[in-house]
């Protein structure tokens, strides 16, 4: 008898580890685990497509994070995708002439946002908007293009 509670006691430890792991997974997968800093300052850019960018999606620069999406809305008058991204303040050497560019990382397609620092002396502040963007690549327009390039040439 007694070895059958002990039995259980194992296998119930075991199920409850299992169900940790795969809690810990979820959070890194949606980046809701991850600690966010309040000593941050707001970078503003616009966008044509911003895909299936997320808020809370990573922003970085030469595949280091600095930031991440604190919003997404749509812009009324341009009908453009208006992106803030929260960038901690350590990384305040950011030159206004940087570009940003919507990539995709990983096997599940997670997208992030790429600066491309630019060579000004002056640096990026709270709410600066960088004018130079490249949005997301749709692989569904792409594909749309090709079969239409294909019709077109028979």
């Amino acid at each position: 008898m007694q070895h059958s509670k002990t039995q259980d006691t194992l296998v119930g430890l075991f199920v409850a580890s299992g169900i940790a792991a795969l809690f810990y997974m979820a959070l890194q997968v949606s980046n809701l685990g991850t600690y966010t800093s309040n000593d941050s300052y707001t970078v503003i850019a616009h966008f044509q497509n911003s895909g299936g960018l997320k808020v809370k999606s990573p922003v970085s620069v030469a595949g280091v994070r600095i930031g991440r999406v604190s919003s997404i809305r749509l812009d009324k008058d341009s009908h453009e995708s208006v992106v803030e991204m929260r960038i901690e303040s350590q990384y305040d050497n950011l030159p206004v002439d940087s570009g940003a560019s919507i990539y995709t990382a990983g096997l599940l397609g997670e997208q992030y946002i790429n600066i491309d620092p630019g060579s000004s002396e002056e640096f990026l502040h709270d709410k600066s908007v960088l004018d130079i963007t490249s949005s997301a690549i749709v692989l569904e327009e792409m594909i749309g293009k090709f079969m239409m390039n294909k019709a077109d040439g028979k």
